[in-house]
Parts: structure tokens; sequence; C-alpha cells
């Protein structure tokens, strides 16, 4: 099963309008599609890596410094393909996050190749922890007017439509203006929901614990990065102790190294690491292992068409992320098999690989190489 050709297309789509999360404001999805082809006629494809500014290095690196390192390879041998990709992360004088980014896309494709050739879904070449995931949203992007109202509305539409819980956007307001929107999301959810709020490291150690403390009173599931990236690790161990309430953290490392130290310090209950971001599923999944000798829960940062199998293949799997259709139109477009969401949760396909069958007229049509 050697490789023969390493595919690669650059997708983007704006989004509707622009949306405002704390530190950021988002206009474009961005992906890349890649496809390996083998030897006997397996084609393994999957998209992934929400990158804009870096899109063009990433197909660069591929086409060009990935691609001549596995042309030939045994495309199940997913580890050994990892390990000769590695090198072109060590050159001091790039912007290495490009370079594992582009590991992941070429990751994720050969994960693809071996479950297509085993005719498995992936879920279950893992091991399978179970064959439906809890299914979260990604929600509460701030409103320029009637912002409260609209948190609350849309929250109760997103129960509605089946999903257990969403991540809310918080961090850009003082915690206390933040804690109303929680307090305005938990009255539009009811019981039993799921919140998450995400200051996307939005604040310091004594705002993250006045904002913490003034939501504690509305069932939180848990925080995610609410500190500062500079110095998160000590302020997350330091938060923890001092709070009941559970944090996530992860998706800002992007090698299981950093994940580790997150774990190691103390600092985090469920460790998001984004395949993506940080190597593809095999590194992801690597997190995965370290996680559960620290107990700690998993889950996958973005991508819902990779991370329902990873988080399905481990026992410490938490739940799967979807974003909406206003802030990701490409998977709500791209995938015309999508799982529906149903009591929370999701059940994930009995299709080899990763069970996608996508719309090759979108592909055309928005492809950017």
């Amino acid at each position: 099963m050697n490789i023969e050709r390493i595919e690669v297309i650059a997708l983007r789509m704006p989004l509707p309008k622009p949306l405002k999360a704390a530190t950021a404001t988002i206009t474009m999805r961005c992906t890349i599609l890649t496809r390996i082809h083998t030897s006997e006629g397996i084609v393994g494809e999957c998209f992934s890596n929400n990158e804009d500014t870096g899109q063009k290095e990433i197909v660069r690196l591929i086409e060009q410094e990935i691609s001549p390192r596995l042309i030939g390879r045994n495309a199940l041998h997913v580890e050994a393909c990892w390990q000769a990709m590695h090198p072109i992360t060590r050159d001091i004088l790039r912007d290495r996050r490009m370079a594992i980014r582009a590991m992941a896309c070429v990751d994720a494709a050969l994960w693809d190749v071996v479950g297509k050739s085993m005719q498995a879904p992936l879920h279950h070449v893992w091991g399978g922890q179970s064959d439906n995931i809890h299914a979260i949203a990604m929600g509460g992007y701030y409103k320029p007017k009637d912002d409260l109202l609209e948190v609350a509305r849309e929250m109760a539409s997103l129960r509605d439509q089946g999903f257990a819980g969403c991540k809310l956007k918080v961090g850009a307001l003082t915690p206390e203006q933040d804690a109303e929107r929680v307090r305005a999301a938990r009255d539009g959810a009811g019981p039993g929901f799921w919140l998450m709020p995400d200051p996307n490291q939005g604040w310091s150690f004594e705002e993250a614990l006045r904002f913490a403390r003034a939501v504690q009173q509305y069932d939180i599931r848990w925080i995610e990065e609410p500190c500062h990236w500079q110095n998160d690790k000590l302020d997350l161990a330091r938060l923890r102790r001092t709070i009941d309430i559970p944090l996530c953290a992860g998706q800002s490392e992007i090698t299981k190294a950093g994940c580790r130290e997150l774990m190691s310090a103390g600092a985090i209950d469920v460790c998001n690491f984004d395949p993506s971001w940080g190597g593809g599923p095999t590194e992801w999944r690597k997190v995965a292992m370290l996680a559960d000798t620290f107990g700690i829960g998993i889950m996958s940062h973005l991508e819902t068409q990779v991370g329902a199998a990873l988080a399905a293949g481990v026992p410490n799997g938490q739940c799967v992320e979807f974003m909406q259709p206003d802030r990701d139109p490409l998977y709500h477009s791209l995938v015309l098999n999508r799982p529906a969401i149903r009591e929370g949760k999701i059940t994930l396909s009995e299709r080899p690989g990763w069970g996608m069958e996508l719309d090759e007229a979108l592909i055309e049509k928005i492809r950017a190489n």
C-alpha cells in the first residue's frame, strides 16, 4: 500500500458576517483538503486546519517538503510516516507551527487510508469506546445589540436542536459583564445544559478568579483557557486550586510535551488539544493516552469531522465540538452525510475511515489553488 501521490487542495469560504470572540474577529473559514493516492487504488482524504494567513505556506510545505519524504512509503505505516515528516519542524528560521499543521493534514489523510483498507470506521480501528459521543456547540459570539437577549435565545435554540451544551464566548468584557452573559445563557438553556465559558486566554489570574466566583452558581461544566498565554500554566494551576469549577486548556499547545506540562502542573481537568494544529490524529492519540494516566478528560478542539472519531475511540473522550453554520459554513455544506444530533449526542458513521462524503462540486467552487 505505497504512497504514489499527495494531492493538496486549499479551500476558502467567507463567513456570512464577521464574528467577534474575546481576542479575535473571524471573517473566513479556511481549510486544506489532503488526499493520499496509493498503489492499491485507495485514496485517503480528510480536510482540517482552520488556518488563514499561513494556508499557502502549509500547501507549499506538503507539496515541496513532505511529499518527497513520503512518496514510495507504506501508507499503513502511519507512525513511520509521521516520524519521516517531523524533521521539517526543526528549521529554526521558520514558523514551526506551519510545519506541524502541514504534518497534521497529511497524517489525517493517512489514517483514512488505514480505515478504508480495513473497511472499518476509525473509532473502531482505535479500539472503540462508543459509537456515539456528546455533541456541544460553539456559540455565544458577541452581538452589537441586544446581546444578553440574543445569548438566551441562542442557548434555547441549541438545546432545541439537540446539543448537550455550548462553549460560550466570554473574555472581551469585564468579568462581571461576562458573568451576566453566562446568566443569560443559563436562563435561556435551562438546567442540565452544559455551559462552558471560553475567554480565549482573555484575562489575568485575578480577573479569571472574579469571573469564576461570579458564575459558579450557574452550574458550569468547565471554563476554557481563562488566563493570558504568557503565564497560563502557573495561573491555571493556581486558579484550579482556588475554585471548584473544572478548567480546560490545551488547544494552544502544538505538541504532546506542551500538554504534558499542563497536566504535570495540575492546571487542567480537560485537555482540548487540537489535532489539526498539533501534528494530527497520531499526536492527539498520544495526548489522550497521556491524559488518561493523569485522570484527565480529552476532546478535540474544532474540526467535527475528525474530533468525533477521536473522542469516541478513547476511554476519556468527552465530547465533539460543532461550529454553527455562521461560524463554519464550509463543514455544513461540504460534508454531505453530516451526523444528526439527538438527545445531546451524535452516532458516528459506520463507513470506513473518517466516513465522509464530500461535495465535489463545492470543492471546485471554493478551492483557492
